[in-house]
């Protein structure tokens, strides 16, 4: 088992990366709060792994609230059926919320840990390789509003991140790809020496090759770990974790929850991001191709879905890094270095958009 530390004074937490960890009883229960355990987990995760999870909660008072599967549940309304059901059970603040299950479940329930009696504990297990590498990590929460993806919620860290690389087994190969994208986001923002690995290795992470993941989970968990420790509340260096996503949650949002997986949107962001940056010159064709090669070794889209651009724009625009009024973009000034600006030719975003299309 690796042990990676997110640094933040009392609310540092640990994020344990390795195999067969929901054997590990002792390591859910180091980290409970008192003897009360809700588990949130969806319809398609707890029949695999809901059962093993509470086995190492004997003697401890433990129920589950088990949700629909999928994006486009993430909203207020399913949100209020974990508060319902922390309500029915009467959990007082003493409890301890346990996500079990993808990006969604961990973000709701991280929302419900915020909110309910103004904050209990919580604890992330993540179940996909795009929660384990990036949603888990970092505290942010929240649920999606019609006209925009992730714009209700709050930041909240978890008591500590439990990585079993074994769950992701049962990972079907479209959402292993999905969560390949937010690992190859790493190395294109910050860590050009980890974008040289996945370039080699690409092949045996999307085989499922136990070392190729759990190097993956450890380098990228590192990497967003020492982000949000110096920038916990995104106020400069953590938008730059967002290279695609302002691009992807367009999509998403344009699309509607759940036709494009979150990975897959950004993947194609990422390219949309790489393409306007070579437009401005700050990658070469050369670089620009490297990003559409791995992606597509990773079985990526690298085009975005038929959307005009002023739509596109539109959706951009209800966006958490927009200032007022401008539009700002995660780019790349090089392979490996990342900037958030508003200072784009905006004709060239448009060209980006209309030909980066599928």
């Amino acid at each position: 088992m690796i042990t990676l530390d997110v640094a933040l004074g009392d609310r540092s937490y640990p994020i344990y990366i390795g195999a067969d960890l929901l054997e590990q009883v002792d390591l859910i229960r180091q980290h409970l709060a008192g003897n009360e355990v809700m588990i949130v987990s969806n319809e398609t995760v707890a029949p695999l792994y809901l059962d093993k999870v509470m086995g190492s909660l004997q003697g401890k008072r433990a129920e589950a609230v088990i949700l629909p599967d999928g994006e486009e549940f993430k909203t207020l309304d399913h949100l209020n059926t974990i508060f319902t059901a922390l309500l029915e059970k009467r959990f007082s603040r003493q409890v301890t919320i346990i996500a079990l299950g993808g990006g969604v479940i961990g973000d709701m329930a991280g929302f419900a840990a915020a909110c309910y009696q103004r904050g209990v504990s919580f604890i992330q297990i993540p179940t996909t390789l795009l929660a384990q590498v990036d949603s888990s990590v970092g505290g942010k929460t929240a649920v999606n509003h019609p006209l925009g993806k992730n714009m209700i919620g709050a930041f909240y860290q978890p008591k500590c991140v439990i990585a079993d690389t074994s769950v992701l087994g049962t990972l079907d190969d479209r959402q292993l790809s999905a969560g390949i994208a937010e690992v190859i986001k790493y190395g294109l923002i910050k860590d050009k020496a980890f974008l040289s690995w996945l370039e080699n290795n690409m092949n045996a992470l999307v085989a499922r090759e136990t070392d190729a993941l759990i190097y993956a989970i450890e380098r990228s968990c590192q990497n967003k770990a020492d982000v949000v420790a110096a920038d916990e509340l995104e106020h400069g260096q953590r938008a730059l974790l967002n290279l695609g996503h302002t691009f992807g949650h367009a999509i998403e949002t344009g699309m509607g929850y759940g036709v494009w997986l979150h990975g897959e949107a950004v993947a194609a962001g990422m390219y949309m991001a790489a393409d306007l940056s070579a437009r401005l010159d700050w990658l070469s064709r050369e670089d620009l191709a490297r990003v559409e090669q791995l992606l597509l070794r990773a079985k990526l889209p690298v085009r975005g879905p038929a959307i005009s651009v002023q739509k596109m724009k539109e959706l951009m625009s209800v966006d958490k890094k927009v200032h007022d009024g401008k539009i700002r973009l995660v780019l790349l000034k090089a392979l490996g270095e990342a900037v958030v600006t508003d200072e784009f030719d905006a004709a060239l975003l448009d060209q980006t958009l209309d030909q980066c299309q599928a």
